[in-house]
């Protein structure tokens, strides 16, 4: 059995939530019997079920604006850990950024000297907040811990390897690159917008996605701004639209179906974030061919070619993208010795 533990888990853009899903879903195809751990803020108790052949275990948590998900009724979760590791091949713990996550690494490890721990930190290197900032000073020794008991360490990309590599040099000799995949229905769909009057991003709406300066180059360019997702820095968003006078549509996540469609439809796909492990939204817009406006940060993650554009951004058409299909065989290397 590997057992997956992560923040978060719904069907989402991007965000670790959806990359979990994907692997999770697809060790499940692949004959492996999956359980996800997962928080849930949303939780009075700890619940089960079962989502498209994966065991999936959402546990109670205290999540103030989507962040810290810390585990309410700790003892009863390390039973809980204690029983699934009885018949855990691997652990794969995702996310440096959560003290559910990290905790429940050194827990496995406490409980199962054995078990084979792996760990993919999506790692930004600091708090995304003057607070989270300030808390991530000693939360780093906590991620120094996970680095060290770790067998592996799992980076997206090369960059965020390298970002590990200087903050935990104990990181060295653990690191594997292998980059997230994409959804096979993407290649269903190809670019159409080239007279479109409206640029999209998707994902989490956060304040360091930095997405004002997608709105004012929205504003520039003569273009509707399409901002599909929920996060806390929404209404702050809409007020900025609105002080700019600036044309934003906020819409919910969408249908996966209609989300995709959308994107084919974009003039161009925009993602501003200098603050990313990988942009699985970016990815998917240049399978289909959207030229994607994002930062050097996130052309470097996807190992693409970029040109310089405005606001400090870049213009990205290509970039070698693989599917989760292709990418899965790579994981299961992971979880062996």
């Amino acid at each position: 059995m590997i057992l997956l533990v992560t923040p978060s888990y719904y069907p989402n853009i991007g965000g670790v939530e959806y990359v979990v899903k994907s692997i999770a879903e697809r060790l499940a195809a692949v004959g492996l019997k999956t359980t996800v751990v997962t928080g849930d803020p949303r939780a009075e108790k700890p619940r089960e079920e079962e989502i498209n052949s994966v065991h999936v275990i959402r546990w109670p948590t205290w999540a103030p604006s989507g962040a810290y998900h810390i585990p309410k009724k700790r003892d009863q979760l390390r039973n809980l850990l204690r029983k699934l590791l009885n018949d855990a091949d691997a652990v794969h713990v995702h996310s440096a950024h959560a003290v559910l996550t990290v905790w429940a690494l050194a827990v496995a490890r406490r409980i199962n000297p054995d078990v084979r721990i792996v760990f993919t930190p999506h790692y930004h290197g600091t708090g995304h907040s003057a607070l989270r900032k300030l808390l991530w000073v000693p939360w780093r020794r906590y991620v120094a811990r996970a680095v060290e008991t770790a067998d592996a360490i799992h980076a997206v990309s090369p960059r965020e390897a390298g970002l590990l590599k200087s903050h935990y040099p104990q990181s060295r000799g653990k690191i594997a690159i292998i980059p997230n995949g994409v959804e096979e229905d993407v290649f269903g769909y190809k670019w159409r917008g080239a007279d479109s009057d409206y640029m999209i991003y998707a994902g989490r709406v956060e304040r360091y996605k930095r997405l004002e300066v997608a709105v004012d180059l929205a504003r520039e360019l003569g273009l509707r701004m399409l901002v599909v997702g929920r996060g806390p820095h929404r209404e702050k968003l809409r007020r900025y639209a609105r002080h700019r006078g600036a044309a934003v549509e906020l819409l919910d996540p969408q249908p996966r179906s209609d989300y995709l469609r959308l994107l084919a439809g974009a003039r161009y796909a925009v993602n501003p974030s200098k603050q990313e492990a990988y942009s699985i939204f970016a990815a998917e817009a240049l399978v289909m061919g959207v030229p994607t406006i994002t930062t050097p940060e996130v052309a470097e993650n996807l190992v693409a070619e970029q040109t310089p554009f405005r606001y400090g951004l870049v213009l990205v058409t290509r970039a070698m993208i693989s599917t989760w299909e292709t990418v899965i065989p790579k994981y299961l290397s992971l979880y062996r010795p």
